[in-house]
């Protein structure tokens, strides 16, 4: 049923390249919302300055607006609960921390750096919660008047969490029922650092309850960090508006075995980015899915089948019909393991079923790249349509249709001159003279001559298609050879077939 109140939000860091598992959680929330006729809130979580890369807000921008997710609210294009990057807000943060501290929820710690790590040297698995807080510097093992005096002195401080002891955090996930936590296995989490900036726990608590944030949507490895979410809405006075949870299941490296990562696609070969991310420090660049020849429709559908199903045979879904069909219900508990080959093959079909029309733009860019100029558009919508079936990924329409445009610069002679004869140079010779009196130029009749004249001089047409095929392309590959001729139109043909004979025959 529709509800124009859902209200979901995608909330990624600007700190490097966009991960597919990110890309999946904004589709997943995007679905959602057009769904039930909501809206889909882009914000950006900028609160760790020390992470912050100049260029990513606008790269993450840049892969939403590619693949079709384009958000009703944020940072570009504004709403009624702007400011958008929580850098933006850092003043209201600190209000919302102090009230917890004045109800006893929260804490000043002024321990330094230095002191934490040889607290952690001397306690395995240190943990600052409640079985530490007393040892440390803070306001609960400190007096008042200790607490005021460091306060206003400036000692750089933070505020953490007063996680309760001997207590269960229960809530229902939307994708794994009833989950509960244990409080004695939480830690006082940061909330404000030194710097006066919020960390995520509270910034992102805040912003959803300012921002009527309805449904939360958000990757497995966030679990952990929902009882501190939860005990927060209920320190806050919010516990009744809190955001349904859904924690999405993980991206698996391809064996199954542990979280898809950035390394894998180095070590194996395949883009674990939407698109080339650049490193602005160290200048690597990180392949992404456009680059390598993705569509956005492939990448999304493909996406959209990573950890959810849709109960059917069905796997072509473009992203109109995965809002339709999209259900919190089909989402797996389990991870999912990515599989590069899959992902290929949605491309293949995607670029089968696209019209030649709209890869147009797309398949002259690759073209263009290549150096390959094209000045007849007529012509390169023929030749899509004539070889698309054959492409897996957009770069493939450079080897399969660049020899529509340039006349073959070699020819793979070692298929050709073992086996040339004379006999071979006179039946090419005749086909240029039956072909120049041609008024048909059509694949079907110039079948019909080539074979005709093979009868005629006692060829067997295997014997001298495939030198045909190369005199066209260079080599053995390539749509049917009469569709080739067709397109390459008379004069080019003839051309194409003297300037071959000449290679074969020296």
């Amino acid at each position: 049923m529709s509800n124009s109140k859902v209200r979901v939000r995608f909330a990624p860091s600007p700190t490097g390249g966009l991960h597919l598992g990110g890309v999946r959680t904004a589709l997943f929330n995007y679905l959602f919302a057009k769904q039930q006729g909501g809206t889909f809130v882009l914000r950006v979580e900028d609160t760790d300055q020390t992470r912050f890369v100049e260029g990513a807000e606008q790269y993450i921008l840049d892969c939403l607006a590619w693949c079709g997710i384009t958000p009703d609210e944020g940072p570009h294009t504004g709403g009624q609960y702007a400011p958008y990057r929580q850098s933006e807000r850092k003043a209201i943060y600190r209000e919302y921390a102090e009230k917890l501290v004045a109800h006893g929820h929260a804490y000043y710690a002024f321990d330094t750096p230095e002191e934490l790590d040889a607290k952690r040297k001397e306690v395995p698995n240190f943990q600052y919660g409640h079985f530490h807080r007393s040892e440390l510097r803070n306001s609960i093992s400190l007096t008042t008047g200790q607490v005021e005096h460091l306060l206003d002195a400036g000692v750089p401080h933070v505020i953490r969490l007063k996680v309760p002891e001997d207590e269960s955090v229960r809530f229902n996930d939307m994708i794994r029922g009833d989950v509960v936590f244990e409080t004695n296995q939480v830690d006082d989490k940061v909330l404000l650092k030194a710097d006066g900036m919020p960390t995520y726990h509270l910034a992102v608590v805040v912003d959803d309850y300012l921002m009527k944030i309805t449904h939360a949507f958000r990757g497995e490895e966030w679990l952990p960090s929902a009882p501190v979410h939860i005990l927060l809405w209920k320190y806050l006075g919010w516990a009744a508006d809190m955001p349904q949870w859904a924690h999405l299941p993980l991206i698996l490296k391809p064996d199954g075995h542990g979280k898809l990562s950035k390394r894998d696609g180095a070590k194996f070969g395949f883009p674990v980015y939407a698109m080339d991310w650049k490193d602005q420090v160290t200048g690597e660049t990180t392949p992404g899915f456009r680059e390598m020849g993705f569509l956005p429709e492939a990448f999304i559908n493909f996406l959209g089948m990573l950890g959810w199903n849709p109960g059917t045979d069905q796997e072509i879904f473009s992203l109109t019909e995965l809002v339709e069909k999209f259900s919190i219900e089909r989402i797996n508990k389990s991870g999912a393991k990515f599989d590069f080959e899959k992902a290929k093959w949605y491309n293949a079909e995607w670029i089968k079923k696209l019209s030649a029309e709209s890869l147009k733009l797309k398949v002259k860019a690759v073209l263009e790249d290549k150096g390959v100029a094209i000045a007849d558009d007529e012509l390169l919508l023929k030749v899509i349509e004539t070889v698309k079936d054959r492409c897996t990924l957009l770069t493939d329409f450079y080897q399969q249709s660049v020899y529509f445009f340039e006349t073959p610069k070699e020819y793979d002679l070692n298929a050709v001159k073992p086996k040339w004869t004379d006999t071979k140079t006179d039946f090419f010779g005749t086909l240029i003279t039956r072909y120049a009196e041609l008024p048909n130029w059509e694949a079907t009749q110039l079948e019909i001559d080539f074979k005709y004249l093979c009868e005629e001089t006692g060829f067997k047409i295997g014997d001298v298609m495939l030198p045909f095929r190369i005199m066209l392309v260079g080599g053995k590959f390539g749509p049917h050879v009469f569709d080739i001729v067709a397109l390459l139109g008379k004069e080019e043909t003839i051309i194409r077939i003297e300037k071959a004979l000449v290679a074969f025959t020296a």
